[in-house]
């Protein structure tokens, strides 16, 4: 099940890499290959049958992909990529509310109520024209992280790092003064390690969905 995944680990590995080197040209080569390695990955480690959880969280992928070749251009790139961002969240947010919830959300995914309410007084004075979809945004990347916490440990930890990699993304962008090091890095490895987990977490859930006809 894990060797499908080899790809998406071994070009995470050489664009993060890349990054920490200053490497622009291969930077730009690989963050393309990114998700559509996911992708990939996704197709061939499910069973042959496929449904409604494949198609989701092949469209959470597929936006992500939009998102990363949006974001490589200046300018409009940013609300553009923003866009496919949100859609790819809205997609995975039905995902784990329809396919993948295993329990209610988790007391502690009230934090990200607190986060979000943080960020946005944060951010406010800085975002001008963009503060109404800067909060949409936010608004739906808490509801992922409430809805991800009622899954596996293996979407709940990805859901959380998907947080994580915007926050930084954000602060980044639109923070004056906001100096984390190395913070391209961070918000990368973040962004990579969380696809992948909720990928990895859905593809367990359709096999184990397949052996046990009851849990489809």
């Amino acid at each position: 099940m894990a060797l499908p995944f080899l790809p998406y680990i071994v070009v995470g590995i050489l664009h993060l890499a890349a990054v920490l080197a200053g490497a622009d040209t291969v930077v730009a080569l690989t963050k393309p290959l990114l998700m559509p390695a996911l992708l990939l990955a996704l197709l061939l480690a499910v069973p042959a049958r496929r449904g409604e959880t494949v198609v989701l969280a092949a469209l959470g992928i597929l936006f992500g992909w939009l998102g990363d070749l949006a974001l490589m251009n200046t300018g409009a790139g940013f609300v553009i990529g923003l866009g496919f961002f949100l859609l790819g969240h809205v997609a995975y947010i039905v995902l784990f509310v329809r396919r993948m919830r295993l329990r209610r959300p988790r007391w502690w995914s009230a934090g990200y109520l607190l986060w979000f309410a943080a960020l946005l007084t944060v951010l406010a004075p800085h975002a001008g024209g963009l503060l109404i979809p800067l909060a949409l945004y936010g608004a739906a990347l808490a509801v992922l992280g409430i809805t991800g916490s009622g899954c596996s440990s293996w979407i709940a930890v990805g859901a959380a790092l998907f947080v994580v990699s915007d926050s930084l993304l954000g602060l980044h962008r639109f923070l004056p003064g906001f100096a984390l090091p190395q913070a391209d890095f961070a918000i990368m490895l973040t962004y990579i390690a969380a696809q992948g987990l909720i990928c990895w977490g859905v593809v367990r859930r359709v096999r184990a969905a397949a052996a046990v006809p009851s849990l489809a």
